[in-house]
C-alpha cells in the first residue's frame, strides 16, 4: 500500500472516530449508541469494497488514537496478512466492469452482470456475485442518484452549540482588479463560524486554487483558533488529498455538502449576498491590496452589528464562550506542508520542484517521504519509516569539490586542484607530470 494510500485511510479513520476523540464530553450512553449508528451505517472505505465498520473495530481505532497521544499516524493501516491471495473480483475483470458501467449508468445491476457475461468481460467459469458487483461500484461513486430528479428534500435549520464547533467555507466570484495594467477577476474565500455567525477570515485572491485556499485557512485558525468540523463545497480545491490530510492533521473533521445542494452552506450565501450589497456596491477599488484592505475594515464593522437572526452581534456571541476555542498550535505551518516520495540515488541526492538536495548516506537506496513548504525549498524534512532524518542540504556542487571525505573511500581525505592547471584528478589522488609519476602533495 502506498504512502498516499496509507494517509487516505487514516483521515478516513479519524473522520468515523471524530466524535470520541474531540474532547466533546459525551452523556451516558450517549456513546454506545454513537458507536451503533456508525456500524449500522453505509461507508465508502478508502481501498476496500467493504460497506460497514464494526464495533471492536472502532473502539480498536479510539484505543490506538488516545495511546498514541491523539497522533494521525496511529490510524495508519497495517500490513495485510493474506498478501497475494485471491480477492472476489479481478483488477482487470474490476476495470472492464466500471468500464461499462460507465456505458450503461441506468441499467439495474442484473442486467449490467448479464451484459458483462454476453461481452467476455466475466470470463466463462469466473463467478462475480451481485453484491460484489455493488460494493465495487459502490466503491467508485458509480451508483449515485441522478442530480436534479425532483424529490422533495428534508432540510432542516440547524446552529452549532459553541463557538468553533463547525466553520463553513465557500469562494464567491468577485469584481475585476487591476494586475500589472491587466484586468483579472478577483474570487473571495470567506471562512464563517456556524454558531456566531462570525467572519473569521476573508480575503480576495485572483485565484481559486488549493493554495489560496490554504493561505486563507491558515489566516482564520490564526486568529480565531481550531475548529472541530470545517463545513466546504465539493469544488477541487476542497477535495484535494492536501487538504484532508491537513485537517486530520490538525484534529479537524472535513464534510463536504451535498453535490448540487448550495442550500447546505445557506450561510456563506448569505454572508456573500451581504458584501455584494453592501460592500461591493460602497467601495470602488481597482487594485487586489486596495480591494482587501478595505473588505478588512468591512469585516471588523460587520463582526460588531447586531445579526439579523442572532440578534446578538458576532464577536460578542463568539467571545461569551471563548474558554471552548482551541487555540491554534505553535508548529501550525508544519501540518500545512506537503509530502513527496523519493528514492535516494547513490550519489544520496535527490530531485523535488527543480531543486537538488543531499540526504544522509545511511539512506541511499531507501524510499524516503520528504515534508515541505513549496516556497521555502531551504527546509525539507526527511523522513523514513516514521523517524526524522533532519533537513535536507541543497547541493553545492563548488563545496562538493572541497569536502573532507570518510575514510575508507578510494584517495586522500581530502584534495584540491584549485591552483595548478597542471594537475589532473584520478580517483581521489592529485598526480604532477603525468610522465613523472610522483605524488605531489
Amino acid at each position: 500500500m502506498t504512502e498516499e494510500m496509507k494517509q487516505r485511510v487514516a483521515v478516513f479513520r479519524f473522520g468515523g472516530i471524530a466524535d470520541f476523540v474531540g474532547g466533546r464530553q459525551l452523556e451516558r450512553g450517549e456513546t454506545e449508541r454513537l458507536i451503533r449508528d456508525k456500524c449500522a451505517r453505509r461507508w465508502v472505505i478508502p481501498g476496500s469494497m467493504r460497506t460497514r465498520i464494526g464495533e471492536s473495530t472502532i473502539k480498536e481505532w479510539i484505543a490506538r488514537y488516545k495511546l498514541a497521544g491523539n497522533k494521525l499516524e496511529a490510524l495508519y493501516p497495517q500490513e495485510r496478512c493474506d498478501r497475494g491471495k485471491t480477492r472476489a473480483i479481478d483488477p482487470e475483470t474490476a476495470q472492464g466492469l466500471i468500464a461499462l458501467r460507465k456505458e450503461m449508468p441506468a441499467v439495474l445491476l442484473p442486467t449490467l452482470l448479464q451484459e458483462a457475461h454476453v461481452r467476455k468481460i466475466i470470463l466463462p467459469g469466473m463467478k462475480v456475485t451481485y453484491s460484489a458487483l455493488y460494493r465495487l461500484l459502490l466503491a467508485e461513486g458509480l451508483l449515485q442518484k441522478v442530480p436534479g430528479d425532483g424529490d422533495p428534500q428534508d432540510r432542516r435549520r440547524f446552529e452549532a452549540d459553541n463557538p468553533n464547533d463547525l466553520w463553513q467555507s465557500d469562494i464567491m466570484h468577485g469584481p475585476y482588479v487591476t494586475v500589472e495594467d491587466k484586468q483579472r477577476k478577483a474570487y473571495l474565500l470567506c471562512f464563517l463560524d456556524d454558531m456566531s455567525r462570525l467572519v473569521l477570515h476573508a480575503e480576495f485572491y485572483l485565484h481559486e486554487k488549493l493554495e489560496c485556499f490554504l493561505d486563507c485557512f491558515r489566516n482564520a485558525l490564526l486568529k480565531r483558533g481550531v475548529p472541530r468540523k470545517l463545513y466546504v463545497d465539493n469544488g477541487s480545491a476542497f477535495r484535494s488529498h492536501h487538504l484532508e490530510h491537513t485537517c486530520a492533521s490538525l484534529g479537524i473533521v472535513l464534510i463536504h455538502s451535498k453535490p448540487y445542494q448550495p442550500e447546505g452552506r445557506g450561510k456563506c450565501e448569505r454572508v456573500f449576498r451581504t458584501v455584494r450589497e453592501q460592500f461591493l456596491s460602497v467601495y470602488k477599488t481597482t487594485t487586489l491590496s486596495g480591494l482587501n484592505e478595505s473588505l478588512r475594515q468591512w469585516i471588523d464593522s460587520y463582526n460588531d452589528r447586531i445579526h439579523s437572526i442572532t440578534k446578538e452581534e458576532p464577536l460578542r456571541r463568539f467571545i461569551r464562550n471563548i474558554e471552548c476555542v482551541r487555540p491554534a498550535p505553535k508548529d501550525l505551518e508544519d501540518h500545512f506542508r506537503k509530502t513527496a516520495k523519493r528514492t535516494v540515488a547513490k550519489d544520496r541526492t535527490i530531485v523535488l520542484e527543480g531543486h537538488l538536495y543531499e540526504v544522509p548516506v545511511g539512506l541511499i537506496g531507501k524510499r524516503i517521504t520528504l515534508l515541505y513548504h513549496k516556497h521555502d525549498p531551504a527546509r525539507m524534512e526527511i523522513t523514513f519509516d516514521s523517524k526524522t532524518y533532519g533537513f535536507a542540504v541543497l547541493l553545492d556542487v563548488n563545496v562538493n569539490y572541497r569536502v573532507r571525505r570518510d575514510k575508507g573511500t578510494r584517495g586522500r581525505d581530502t584534495f584540491d586542484i584549485g591552483d595548478d592547471s597542471t594537475g589532473r584528478y584520478d580517483g581521489g589522488k592529485l598526480f604532477g607530470n603525468a610522465d613523472s609519476g610522483e605524488e605531489r602533495q
